[in-house]
């Protein structure tokens, strides 16, 4: 299992030496291995302290505090530590179960710098609003996400494939091995569970009760997510909807061939993004930074995790006999999945999704992902296919002030000058599918490249 988070761990360690470092809450949606990832880093310090706030007797400390320092004794105190035993990570999980632990955190900050403290929660997304008072500026946040394609070549032992994915430019040798570990990947997804199940059995059919039980478990937590029933109802539809509907522009009205109005179905759809389990993507109609959304028009829905939407949709079949992952679904898989990888580099709780729509009356342009590198946007096209078919790239790229776009596809890597039919030149970066993640550290190098 420490293979599956080690981006995550390196992220914690960083953390670990920061001169500036504040108590860390890791937000993330229920099995996305928060607890795992933390016992994991634990090691890395003399004594730990874990404390499952689900418990009573390790729940009680915080309930019952009237004064910080006796909280530390009760804490080490029930735990069978010392205060003196060196380097002490406190791991308080489950803390969305006594929301006045939350507040307590700053105290750590402010009277025990010495002492590394991390907090978490399956539901904890759930009461980080007007229901607790957050110790603004004395905490710092973390998202945790669903296994990535480098965590999974990890996962599977491929030492030197890990090594060729991280290479820019990789070397064209490892390209073919590469594309097939990436379609195993592109089947199954991120979820922990079902990626530590497959690297055991190597086997896609007995993954299918492990998808059934987590999108169950997501379900079943509706009644801790909504106000009252009426909304539990909408939510409990809204989730089993949004794997169906998820990669593409949604219109809240009638969402999932419903009844239910466009204000009903935005509080569901809103109460579901703050668990995290989707993101709502509104699409930017500008091409400079900064990247604004325009809320007015209508948001693509992405998923969790790309395996719980193959196996919603009912692809996954599919998907294992494919040549290329964008005759798929409509391409909205492959699409889903490097948006998915685009954010599995990032841990910083503001990064999110973005895409480009042309801002022209009666005509429809729509580029999949624009990405800030260096001062510029940089559009980011998922299509198969040759350099002249990506019209809503040239369309980009006739109002941008730079000349460098990307594409991924299922081919390899490689740099094109292309020319716009108005004209302008610009250079096309192609990049397999599998190199998504590292669409930036790309970006830098065509920069370098084209710049020389």
């Amino acid at each position: 299992m420490a293979l599956f988070k080690r981006n995550l761990l390196f992220e914690l360690a960083q953390w670990k030496i920061s001169s500036v470092r504040k108590p860390l809450i890791l937000r993330g949606a229920r099995q996305v291995g928060k607890t795992t990832a933390v016992n994991l880093f634990a090691t890395q310090f003399d004594q730990y302290l874990y404390l499952n706030l689900e418990k009573p007797e390790e729940a009680a400390p915080f309930i019952q505090v009237t004064d910080f320092a006796r909280l530390l004794e009760a804490l080490f105190f029930i735990k069978g530590k010392s205060r003196a035993g060196g380097t002490t990570l406190i791991f308080i999980d489950e803390i969305q179960n006594v929301p006045k632990a939350i507040n307590l955190l700053r105290y750590f900050y402010e009277e025990a710098p010495d002492l590394f403290v991390i907090a978490a929660g399956s539901l904890l997304e759930t009461i980080l609003d007007e229901k607790v008072a957050v110790p603004v500026g004395r905490v710092e946040y973390r998202v945790i996400r669903p296994v990535s394609f480098s965590e999974f070549l990890g996962a599977m032992g491929e030492v030197a494939t890990l090594s060729q994915f991280q290479k820019v430019p990789m070397d064209d040798f490892a390209h073919a091995r590469l594309m097939k570990l990436f379609h195993a990947y592109a089947v199954i997804g991120g979820m922990p569970e079902v990626v530590a199940h497959y690297v055991h059995h190597r086997d896609l059919t007995s993954l299918r009760p492990l998808y059934e039980s987590l999108l169950v478990s997501y379900i079943d937590d509706v009644e801790k997510y909504a106000r009252n029933s009426t909304l539990t109802q909408i939510i409990r539809h809204t989730i089993k909807a949004s794997f169906g509907e998820a990669g593409a522009r949604i219109k809240f009205q009638n969402f999932g061939k419903s009844n239910y109005g466009s204000r009903e179905v935005g509080e569901a759809l809103r109460t579901i993004e703050k668990a995290m389990l989707l993101h709502l993507v509104y699409p930017t109609v500008n091409t400079l930074l900064p990247i604004v959304p325009d809320l007015r028009k209508s948001p693509r829905l992405h998923v969790l995790d790309t395996g719980l939407m193959n196996h919603f949709a009912g692809i996954q079949k599919e998907l294992t006999t494919s040549i290329d992952l964008q005759a798929v679904y409509q391409g909205k898989m492959v699409e889903h999945l490097v948006g998915q990888e685009l954010l599995s580099s990032h841990y910083n709780v503001l990064h999110q999704l973005a895409f480009w729509v042309r801002q022209k009356k009666d005509a429809t342009a729509e580029v999949d992902y624009v990405v800030p590198v260096e001062g510029n946007l940089i559009p980011v096209e998922v299509k198969s296919g040759s350099t002249g078919t990506l019209k809503s790239l040239h369309f980009f790229m006739e109002q941008a002030p730079h000349r460098w776009a990307v594409r991924l596809y299922g081919g390899s890597l490689k740099l094109d000058e292309v020319e716009t039919p108005e004209r302008k030149k610009f250079t096309l970066l192609s990049l397999p599918y599998y190199l998504a993640a590292q669409t930036e550290s790309y970006i830098l190098w065509m920069m370098s490249q084209t710049k020389s």
